[in-house]
């Protein structure tokens, strides 16, 4: 054993597969819950890391899998779901934070990360961002009993990431692409800041009970952040601006193509600039990593 034990809940995606070693070299043992292990063992280098298959909606495997841990992490969430009515936003976000929280109470877990996103509040514009926000009243509502911390980054950029990368891919496909709400607002975050700043709170009292807004130095339109995805990725493409209607009806559209790449929550998500008002980065003496240094190097090869 190397020390205290911490499990993480979606240890085996972006984040969290960036998150993984940076607890491992501070000699934390980890157990990452996740639904396909054998999918992941690229974590298991480590050799303080196990991948545990289970079901994280069950409470009961949550507290054999919990019993004996000193800390918990959650970075479940999901940017859309199978539905339309916000179910499935509930179920990821407000049901597993309960069931979570419920699940460390029952066994003596000591500590709870929290990631949540920019802007969650409970009167948001989207499903998203109330589910979000509503998770995050519970999980701080619990404070007294249990030291949490929330984490609530705007849109996070690095290798591997699911919204650079995903522009990228579709520009390939499109010499013309239309871009819904071209004029949202952005204030990208780097990975690499959003692991450290989870693995500097764990021990520090300051941060018990505080929630914390994460973003990177500089704001971009979403129509900058396509256009950088281009150039980044060697091509040359003409990016259009939809007006806000046709933004509408492209994500109404979009809302019934497999795998949903717009949706109309998306839509209402992004009526709300994701900026800080506040760069929790500061709070950990973290220097905010440019989008530009890292870009080039995780898409320039895309």
């Amino acid at each position: 054993m190397y020390g205290r034990t911490i499990c993480i809940l979606g240890g085996s995606g972006f984040v969290g597969k960036h998150l993984v070693p940076r607890f491992a070299a501070r000699d934390f043992d980890i157990k990452v819950l996740t639904r396909a292990g054998a999918r992941h063992r690229e974590l298991l280098v480590n050799p303080q890391v196990r991948l545990v298959d289970a079901n994280v909606y069950d409470e009961n495997v949550l507290r054999r899998e919990f019993a004996g841990c000193h800390g918990v992490v959650n970075l479940i969430g999901i940017l859309n779901e199978r539905g339309h009515r916000g179910r499935g936003f509930a179920r990821a976000h407000v049901e597993l934070a309960q069931i979570v929280l419920s699940a460390c109470m029952a066994t003596g877990v000591e500590r709870l990360l929290h990631m949540s996103a920019l802007n969650a509040d409970v009167n948001g514009p989207s499903h998203y961002l109330r589910t979000k926000g509503e998770a995050v009243r519970n999980v701080l509502a619990a404070a007294g009993q249990l030291h949490v911390t929330v984490f609530e980054p705007s849109v996070i950029f690095g290798p591997g990431d699911s919204f650079m990368n995903r522009f990228a891919a579709l520009l390939h496909l499109m010499p013309v692409f239309p871009l819904a709400c071209p004029d949202a607002k952005f204030a990208p975050v780097y990975v690499g800041d959003v692991v450290d700043a989870f693995v500097m709170s764990y021990d520090d009292v300051a941060s018990f009970g505080k929630r914390y807004e994460l973003c990177g130095p500089q704001t971009y339109s979403l129509r900058q952040l396509v256009q950088l995805a281009a150039r980044a990725s060697h091509l040359r493409r003409w990016v259009i601006g939809l007006p806000n209607w046709a933004a509408w009806l492209q994500a109404a559209a979009m809302e019934w193509v497999p795998g949903k790449p717009l949706s109309l929550d998306n839509y209402h998500s992004l009526q709300v600039a994701s900026v800080c008002r506040h760069n929790g980065l500061d709070d950990f003496d973290i220097r905010p990593t440019p989008l530009e240094a890292v870009l080039p190097s995780h898409l320039g090869n895309t």
